[in-house]
């Protein structure tokens, strides 16, 4: 979608990474409240503005309320996948202390974005330098006895950057998606294309139960698979698997589910992990009265229908949690601030009121030649580039988006009820759990908008410039 955005250098890289007063905690006195801002135009990124103040005076003719007492979901927070390309640029292509900044910079707090989730790949996606899968074996051959099972493709780069994100923010929570089983399990006798064979289900539960295994014992904790990514979509040049939602159910019921009850209760199943424009798929899941017991969310893709269907679904199953898992930039869309207001809107704003508890990116880091990739998206984005040459990092559009969020909404955090339909402002409220709010504002108009915030009987006016973001952060209300 996106033209990559300018380095942070000087002023603006300071005024991101070294406020001195952490976003979490109540503000430096009573009334105040702090305001970070991203412009359209770029003049701005993250920039911390002057502070804004509770008050009585008239507020403006644009309202947003606040309820904090109305509380929705628990949220786990904000991220991007830790993809094969991604640990790789990481890991083999950046100095140590290169290496070190941009981790701390990503999944540390105050300075840092605070990234709270991620999701890694069990096997090859497109985004990796080969295919492979964890147990591979000669076409024709099989191995059901899972023999040759090894995590041995992930410990030169994936393994440590996990370690070491989980290190420096222990509230990390990590889920993993397979993009296909091995190929001797399939239709295809490959990891491109094909579906599961059904006489392979005991064979493929057991696969992911050693992959959940494996990882614990590298200090990894998974707390949540999903079976497939994209379960619906065969590509043509990179692993994927069909499995139709009649197979999932059985699979997940007879196999998986009870597979991870009884060998690692801590690690749940979350289905679908595919695109909001076929609702009915998930849907049939979970109404399956067995695989239901085992399925705690559903977990939603951004590149086709509509995130409105992530409300609809829960109001059908609202036991079950909801997560948004996957939505990548790229070339193909140029304009900076239209793509600001994609990712801000859609996605940190519609997709937390739809219910999501954690929202995630794509790759976290791509090189400047959109890669690397072996197949499949030719022109995608990472949430910043890194330079494979020198190691410099771009921080792109998506990255100020997350930072919105990731930087002020603690794992724990409840979403509270604000005002919906406020002109073209649309807007997410959260209290954490040591009772500081958070706003994200996003001014959807092409000019400026002045309005206020108000919450019990006080308010605070601000002019948010136009396709532009800011976050509001104060201290308790209560």
């Amino acid at each position: 979608m996106y033209k990559p955005a300018l380095m942070l250098r000087g002023a603006i890289l300071a005024a991101l990474l070294g406020a001195s007063v952490p976003p979490s905690m109540a503000a430096e006195n009573a009334g105040a409240v702090q305001a970070w801002l991203t412009t359209g135009d770029q003049a701005k990124l993250m920039a911390r503005g002057p502070d804004a103040r509770f008050g009585r005076a008239k507020p403006a003719a644009l309202v947003i309320d606040i309820d904090p007492a109305t509380r929705f979901q628990e949220m786990q927070g904000f991220g991007a996948s830790i993809t094969d390309a991604s640990a790789y640029l990481i890991q083999q292509r950046m100095n140590p202390a290169q290496r070190e900044g941009l981790l701390r910079e990503l999944f540390g707090r105050n300075p840092g974005l605070g990234m709270s989730f991620t999701r890694l790949t069990i096997g090859a996606s497109d985004f990796s330098q080969s295919h492979y899968s964890f147990n591979d074996m000669p076409r024709g051959e099989s191995d059901p006895g899972l023999t040759r099972f090894s995590i041995e493709p992930h410990r030169a780069s994936v393994l440590p950057t996990i370690q070491r994100a989980l290190a420096i923010n222990p509230q990390l929570k990590v889920m993993a998606s397979p993009w296909s089983a091995p190929g001797w399990m399939k239709t295809s006798d490959s990891l491109v294309k094909g579906s599961l064979k059904p006489e392979a289900y005991d064979a493929f539960a057991r696969y992911l139960g050693r992959y959940v295994g494996a990882m614990e014992k590298e200090g990894v904790p998974l707390f949540a698979l999903t079976l497939q990514n994209e379960p619906h979509f065969e590509p043509e040049d990179y692993p994927g698997m069909r499995v139709d939602p009649a197979s999932r159910a059985a699979f997940i019921g007879g196999h998986l589910g009870p597979l991870l009850a009884r060998e690692h209760p801590g690690t749940t199943v979350i289905d679908w992990d595919h695109n909001w424009d076929e609702p009915d798929s998930p849907a049939t899941v979970l109404k399956d009265p067995v695989a239901a017991n085992y399925v705690s969310g559903v977990a939603w893709h951004c590149y086709a229908g509509n995130v409105a269907v992530q409300a609809q679904v829960h109001a059908q199953f609202p036991d079950k949690d909801t997560w948004f898992t996957e939505c990548s930039g790229g070339r193909w869309s140029p304009d900076w601030a239209k793509n600001l207001m994609f990712f801000t809107k859609t996605l940190i704003i519609d997709s937390t009121r739809g219910w999501a508890r954690g929202v995630l990116l794509w790759n976290m880091a791509l090189d400047e030649n959109d890669g690397p990739h072996l197949g499949g998206c030719k022109d995608c984005r990472g949430v910043v580039t890194i330079d494979s040459r020198s190691g410099e990092v771009t921080r792109n559009v998506e990255y100020y988006a997350l930072a919105h969020a990731s930087r002020f909404v603690m794992p724990g955090a409840r979403r509270i009820q604000s005002s919906e339909g406020v002109g073209e402002l649309s807007n997410v409220a959260f209290r954490n759990s040591d009772g500081s709010l958070a706003l994200v504002v996003a001014n959807g108009a092409q000019k400026e908008q002045t309005f206020s915030v108000r919450i019990a009987g006080q308010s605070f006016r601000y002019t948010l410039p136009g396709l532009s973001v800011a976050t509001f952060a104060w201290g308790s209300q209560q």
